[in-house]
């Protein structure tokens, strides 16, 4: 993907490894469907959604895709941990051999949008 810039969420997905486009297809309809006003775009090169300000976004490495969102907690990355997810302070990091986490990913949809409403 060196050198491509997508301007689309679609793009972004179609020009991605295929062992990662079910992870990234399966975010973007989880937001999507949680925050239907959401608007999805490509920010710093990666896909990025709106809503009343950055809603949550997501990203290609090596080996996983990379989900960020700011309401994520301690309390829900210890969730994710357990579950065998690598987190950071505000990324999950799903393997290209995982499934996404959507229990728990639409809780923190959800939470951000609040959030971003105030």
């Amino acid at each position: 993907m060196k050198g491509f810039k997508p301007e689309t969420v679609d793009e972004f997905i179609k020009a991605s490894p295929e062992e990662s486009q079910a992870i990234m297809l399966g975010l973007k309809n989880l937001i999507e469907a949680t925050v239907p006003n959401a608007e999805g775009g490509i920010s710093w090169n990666v896909p990025i959604y709106k809503y009343n300000g950055i809603l949550a976004g997501f990203s290609l490495a090596k080996k996983h895709v990379s989900f960020g969102i700011d309401s994520l907690t301690t309390e829900m990355r210890e969730t994710l941990e357990e579950k065998g997810y690598k987190t950071g302070k505000k990324t999950i990091q799903i393997k290209f051999d995982q499934k996404v986490p959507t229990t728990e990913i639409k809780q923190l949809i959800k939470e951000q949008a609040k959030l971003n409403e105030l």
